[in-house]
């Protein structure tokens, strides 16, 4: 395993974390202290991944197929091998379906993520990595998966108290901050960058703390157990999914957001954790989770084409 590692010192420190303006699931605000720890600059590259896999011969939850038994009543056929790529329709479409956009792809895994179906690019971060993924990588790094509060204090660089990572305003003199989607969701992409999908880490501003890429490009995994709300985690309430899953056995289930097809909230097999961050499939007209403070919740088997991680070393 390599030592070698690009990470940041964040100091310990309080932080208001959560927001009263925005989704119901991000209240209430309120205000959280963490720790000193040091966290991944940027995202887990493919390059980095790739030396895991190496070094491991780990195979991933994409390239794995389904046990039938953790999907009851699935169409078998769907139960192979292969992960969720993006697909954008060809015109406007309904949003209120997911599946117009969405599509399990058999052999579509971390090696070849994107929609050409080209090897995966050195300097992007990793996609179609599960949790399960993600938390064996970071076993092997000798690292782990930050806490939704770690992670969302080191995303706003700080005590925060403004929307974005950057300022309140989303694009301050017209100049894109991060990875997100620009035009109508989800057939017009007019990213003024050129970016179609993930970029290659670090080609957008660094927060305060340096750390690059927590806003857009892709969504990080946490450790932390999902939660319908902020208040939810106070008495101890955990969100899980129905089975089968709607990611996993591409079956099923409720969009947890317009960029992330989740699963349905209702009690289930699949314990789910959340993610933070928002992804390029981020959009002011339909999702608008490129902030600090935005969360969703993830079925932990899944994997998707906008889906990474960073770790974390506590100190």
């Amino acid at each position: 395993m390599s030592t070698a590692r690009d990470m940041v010192h964040v100091p310990g420190g309080e932080f208001v974390m959560g927001s009263d303006a925005d989704y119901p699931e991000e209240r209430p605000a309120h205000l959280r202290r963490v720790e000193g720890f040091h966290i991944d600059r940027t995202p887990v590259t493919n390059a980095q991944f790739a030396q895991f896999v190496r070094e491991t011969g780990y195979v991933t939850t994409a390239e794995t197929a389904p046990d039938p038994a953790d999907y009851p009543g699935a169409d078998p056929a769907l139960l192979v091998a292969g992960s969720l790529r993006f697909t954008p329709p060809p015109g406007p479409v309904p949003l209120d379906d997911y599946r117009r956009w969405w599509n399990y792809v058999p052999g579509a895994s971390w090696r070849r993520p994107q929609l050409d179906d080209a090897p995966a690019v050195d300097d992007h971060p990793v996609v179609h990595v599960s949790h399960h993924d993600a938390t064996a990588y970071a076993r092997w790094a000798g690292l782990d998966l930050p806490t939704e509060a770690e992670w969302e204090y080191a995303a706003h660089g700080g005590a925060g108290g403004t929307r974005f990572q950057w300022g309140d305003e989303f694009a301050p003199g017209g100049r894109a901050m991060a990875n997100t989607w620009h035009g109508e969701f989800p057939w017009q992409n007019l990213d003024p960058d050129g970016h179609q999908r993930t970029s290659p880490v670090g080609a957008y501003p660094a927060n305060e703390f340096g750390l690059v890429d927590t806003i857009g490009n892709v969504w990080e995994w946490t450790d932390s157990p999902a939660t319908a709300s902020h208040h939810a985690a106070v008495v101890g309430t955990t969100t899980t999914t129905a089975t089968p899953s709607g990611t996993r056995a591409a079956t099923g289930g409720a969009p947890a957001s317009c960029c992330s097809p989740g699963g349905s909230a209702a009690p289930g097999a699949q314990p789910r954790k959340v993610i933070k961050g928002g992804s390029h499939l981020c959009a002011a007209n339909y999702c608008r989770r490129y902030r600090p403070a935005a969360r969703q919740a993830e079925d932990v088997d899944s994997a998707t084409s906008h889906l990474g991680f960073r770790c974390i070393r506590r100190t």
